[in-house]
């Protein structure tokens, strides 16, 4: 069999990841795989001999034993807080806002965006913030004055309708991807880093990295209060850019043996199965603050990208996902 960079070598540059580790798993387990949307990956079908299942890629749900009550809750970055609160799961908790008035009959009071500075100065004038029901990082970052709450409301209002407002907490950030109970990998998170070139400003840096996530679909990385922006970064050094730590965003994960965090994964395992999830990718904080006993849920997400996975040449674990998947429908 053909490996995994190979195998996407001969597929175009636009093809999502989903739809070539599906057929590259179709392969693997002798299922037949069926581009059904004109070459695009966005829609396929993958059969056996006796049944077919269709599948979406994109934005779309590439996890069906994940019931769709269950996902969508925990796509509700608060309402996923209120539930694993429930269960005795620490969460970062926070309140949501809405930032249009239109629907404004249909929910409850307190959460509107007049009521967002009252919140945030009660947080200390300093907080962190992203969309209630964004992914990928976009417009996920923490906001240290009143005047830029306001100018991020106005930001984010061009795309979306609700924003949660949370303390900021500070520790080691993890990502714990299980398969019903099993942890089929443990990575830590780190943040974008701007790389050097002993030419180029930290400024003409960030404005590169910035047009990179631009291109994507993804708001722009903040370069906090650092007065030295004009400053050239040396060859070779880097510096990192704080806030968001998501691969789409530029970040980096690095996996590391997962036995090393036998608590945490315990609390991953009970975020999992609070929100009634089969698949999930737990990111926790841990040693908040320094406490190496502290860890709390930052979010848990019911579709996640499985990237990482092929950028450290794990392909095994991507076919022990698809085969998970493929099996929960009925295909194995």
């Amino acid at each position: 069999m053909r490996s995994l960079r190979e195998f996407r070598s001969g597929k175009p540059g636009h093809t999502p990841d989903q739809s070539i580790y599906a057929e590259y798993a179709c392969a693997e387990f002798g299922l037949s795989f069926d581009d059904i949307d004109g070459g695009t990956g966005l829609v396929f079908s993958v059969a056996s001999t006796s049944k077919s299942i269709v599948f979406g890629a994109g934005r779309c749900s590439w996890y069906p034993q994940n019931n769709a009550t269950a996902a969508t809750l925990a796509t509700d970055k608060y309402f996923a807080n209120i539930i694993l609160e429930r269960a005795g799961i620490p969460t970062l908790g926070g309140q949501y806002f809405f930032l249009h008035d239109r629907h404004r009959a249909h929910r409850p009071p307190g959460h509107e965006r007049s009521e967002a500075l009252d919140y945030f100065k009660a947080l200390g004038a300093c907080a962190f913030a992203k969309p209630l029901l964004g992914s990928r990082g976009d417009f996920a970052q923490a906001i240290h004055s009143e005047a830029a709450l306001l100018g991020y409301l106005d930001d984010v209002a061009c795309t979306y309708d609700s924003v949660l407002i949370q303390p900021i907490a500070s520790g080691i950030e993890v990502r714990i991807f299980l398969l019903d109970d099993e942890v089929v990998y443990s990575a830590r998170k780190r943040p974008p880093l701007l790389a050097g070139d002993g030419a180029s400003t930290i400024r003409e840096l960030l404005a590169a990295h910035n047009a990179a996530l631009q291109s994507r679909g993804l708001s722009s990385a903040i370069a906090g209060s650092d007065e030295s922006l004009d400053e050239v970064l040396p060859k070779g050094e880097r510096r990192e850019i704080p806030g968001r730590m998501n691969l789409s965003a530029g970040g980096a994960m690095v996996l590391e043996a997962a036995g090393a965090r036998q608590a945490v994964l315990a609390l991953a395992r009970r975020a999992a199965r609070a929100l009634g999830l089969r698949v999930a990718a737990v990111d926790l904080f841990t040693e908040i603050d320094g406490n190496a006993g502290a860890a709390k849920v930052i979010e848990v997400n019911s579709n996640p990208s499985i990237r990482l996975l092929e950028e450290s040449d794990r392909s095994d674990l991507i076919l022990k996902i698809w085969h998970h998947t493929f099996a929960a429908t009925g295909l194995l």
